[in-house]
């Protein structure tokens, strides 16, 4: 078990109570409309510090690790998983721009909430296996016009950038790069087109479905690959996806908490049968199992975490975290529904909400069957 330092305490406590006394308000108010996070949220997240935790401190970041990042997200999905998603659209991702001088412009805004971007990896019939991607960028002289389409991509139409992965070359894992796309808050550029995603949950963060129609990108927009060649983008994907485990781990561990602290305090208010329903051993029994297999989950990724910002090799145990902490998060939501019974079925309490949003977990960034793959073939061929 991760033993945290007195200053990532602070900085886990400080987001436990901005998300208590801020964000759960808004997510109260504005998950049940399934409406966007309000700008005024994120410009609070924006002074907190937490779109630059990962951002050196010379480009106004915190320069933190991977361990700060998840305590952070799991504080914020414990209220609104949404919430704790955004983070993970600046903290130095899609910076990876060839200019220098370009680059720390994009990290200075990216860690002042100033450049938040979106991800437009996935397409209709490329989900897991990301390697099928057909979306196509031609070179025309100093530009590339991609075209094609793309699913799945959270916050769209309100990001300062979309980060596009598109086809420039035939095959599988070769030929494929990544384009900066540059936009205006609020609008698609000329080129995107898109219709939102109706979604059971997940609500604060619109899902797009896009379709690219001869969209020029200046060949300087280009991300480039290891050791500056091109074609490299799925072995750069290999790597950011480990952030996006342990960050969708995280997730899954403050909404399973959301929704086990929820459980525990309606247990010990709602009466039957003239006592409380926390004083049932059936009650008491199924929240120490929640809470076990919370903290299980929260060690799992605290661990992975630990692991990364020690530079080592953490693939496997990022899937860990991410297959065990999503399938708790599924199993806990659904546990808490069950201890707050036919009300535990309404709007009115936001439990549901957190069974919404866990049950995600189990599928974006790697579903559970991926993970499950992920792990068995590194044991064989240790084996």
């Amino acid at each position: 078990m991760t033993i945290l330092t007195p200053a990532q305490e602070r900085l886990r406590d400080q987001a436990r109570e901005f998300t208590a006394t801020e964000l759960l308000p808004i997510a109260n108010e504005f998950d049940p409309l399934q409406r966007d996070i309000p700008w005024s949220l994120v410009e609070r997240m924006a002074e907190l510090g937490y779109f630059g935790i990962m951002i050196d401190q010379e480009f106004g970041g915190l320069g933190l690790g991977m361990t700060e990042y998840c305590l952070v997200t799991e504080e914020l999905a414990r209220g609104w998983m949404s919430a704790a998603s955004i983070i993970a659209r600046a903290n130095g991702t899609g910076s990876g721009v060839a200019d220098p001088a370009w680059r720390a412009e994009i990290l200075r805004r990216q860690a002042a909430g100033g450049w938040i971007s979106a991800g437009a990896f996935s397409e209709p019939d490329a989900g897991s296996d990301i390697a099928s991607v057909s979306c196509r960028a031609e070179r025309r002289g100093d530009s590339y016009v991609l075209n094609g389409r793309k699913r799945w991509c959270g916050w769209a139409e309100a990001a300062d950038a979309i980060l596009v992965l598109a086809r420039t070359a035939p095959g599988r894992q070769e030929g494929l790069d990544f384009f900066l796309v540059e936009k205006q808050r609020g609008r698609f550029p000329d080129g995107i087109t898109g219709s939102p995603i109706p979604k059971i949950g997940y609500h604060g963060i619109t899902s797009w479905d896009l379709e690219i129609q001869d969209l020029e990108v200046p060949a300087t927009h280009m991300l480039a690959g290891p050791n500056g060649k091109t074609g490299k983008a799925f072995e750069q994907f290999a790597e950011l996806i480990n952030w996006g485990r342990l960050h969708t781990a995280a997730r899954a561990v403050g909404a399973a908490r959301g929704a086990l602290e929820d459980a525990t305090a309606y247990a010990r208010m709602r009466t039957q049968f003239g006592k409380p329903i926390a004083s049932f051993q059936g009650i008491k029994f199924r929240l120490a199992d929640m809470a076990t297999h919370v903290a299980a989950a929260r060690a799992l990724y605290q661990d992975a975490a630990a692991r990364f910002d020690a530079g080592l090799d953490c693939r496997q145990d990022c899937s860990t975290a991410k297959l065990f902490a999503s399938e708790v998060a599924e199993q806990v939501t659904s546990s808490a529904m069950q201890v707050l019974g036919g009300n535990g079925y309404t709007t009115q309490f936001a439990v549901q909400r957190h069974w919404r949003d866990a049950r995600l977990t189990q599928i974006f960034e790697g579903t559970s069957e991926i993970q499950r793959t992920i792990i068995a073939q590194n044991l064989l061929r240790d084996s």
